[in-house]
């Protein structure tokens, strides 16, 4: 029996480990600063279109009613929660959240 595609098999599992593990770090850092950029765009929207948003702490993109160019997101500000549909070149359609 032939130890070698075993060996090679065996390396390659371990690279994909080690820099699965190595890169866990900057995966989590660039999904934190995405999470910060999606708070301070989606507020920004809704406070454009007349809609108080104090202090947005959280913007949770819900995927299953987003689509292509459809994406929904639950906008959470002090005091109030509103639920977001951005559609490039459109106004957002934005409403308050039970």
């Amino acid at each position: 029996m032939n130890s070698r595609p075993r060996s090679l098999w065996i390396r390659s599992l371990a690279t994909r480990v080690l820099l699965s593990v190595g890169l866990g770090g900057s995966i989590a850092t660039a999904t934190a600063q995405d999470q910060s950029a999606d708070v301070r765009i989606v507020g920004d929207q809704v406070r454009s279109q007349g809609f108080p948003c104090d202090n947005p702490s959280s913007a949770e993109r819900i995927e299953a009613e987003s689509a292509p160019n459809h994406t929904v997101y639950l906008l959470k500000c002090e005091g109030v929660t509103y639920r977001v549909v951005l559609i490039p070149d459109q106004a957002a359609q934005v409403t308050e959240a039970k």
